[in-house]
């Protein structure tokens, strides 16, 4: 399973789950399934949302029990 500090790093930035899909072109309820856990986005999508939050993508998606 996949982690992700999405919804984190979306607070950080001061984005909407609908900001942040616009910007990765995406629908919202594509954003809250991803928070929630329930989807694992594409690479695509997965390098699109590091280069909105400039993170790399590692830092953002992680294996469930990886190390920090």
């Amino acid at each position: 399973m996949i982690t992700n500090r999405v919804k984190e790093l979306r607070a950080k930035h001061s984005m909407t789950q609908g900001d942040l899909a616009k910007r990765i072109g995406v629908t919202r309820q594509t954003i809250v399934s991803m928070e929630k856990g329930s989807y694992t986005p594409s690479l695509l999508l997965a390098m699109n949302i590091a280069e909105v939050f400039q993170e790399p993508i590692e830092q953002i998606f992680k294996k469930e029990g990886e190390e920090e």
